[in-house]
């Protein structure tokens, strides 16, 4: 949940959305979610709660996210502050920086 608020661009950082998940600023298909670790199903809504609304952090992720930017596994409608979540991404369509061979290196030790 809390990576996904990230990708929507409703929260500047990932600690940020983790907190605004966790303050209760948000639903998922109109029911209340504390969970930033909530798993997020295709076809889940994602809506900012009215009385959120008027917080300067929404607004201004409104302001810096650009329609280019948003993930192809996620819609957003910024004039109601809602997100799509519409399908789990495909490994290519996630964006990696690191060497995953050093990873797998790593962890098999």
């Amino acid at each position: 949940m809390d990576n996904t608020l990230y990708r929507l661009g409703l929260a500047p950082s990932r600690k940020s959305a983790r907190q605004l998940v966790l303050h209760r600023h948000l639903t998922v298909n109109d029911k209340v979610v504390d969970r930033p670790s909530y798993l997020l199903k295709s076809g889940d809504v994602i809506r900012v709660r009215e009385g959120s609304k008027k917080l300067p952090i929404f607004h201004d992720a409104m302001k810096r996210m650009k329609d280019n930017m948003l993930m192809p596994w996620l819609s957003l409608d910024k004039a109601s502050m809602t997100g799509t979540y519409l399908k789990s991404p495909e490994r290519e369509e996630v964006p990696f920086i690191g060497n995953e061979q050093l990873i797998v290196e790593l962890y098999s030790k």
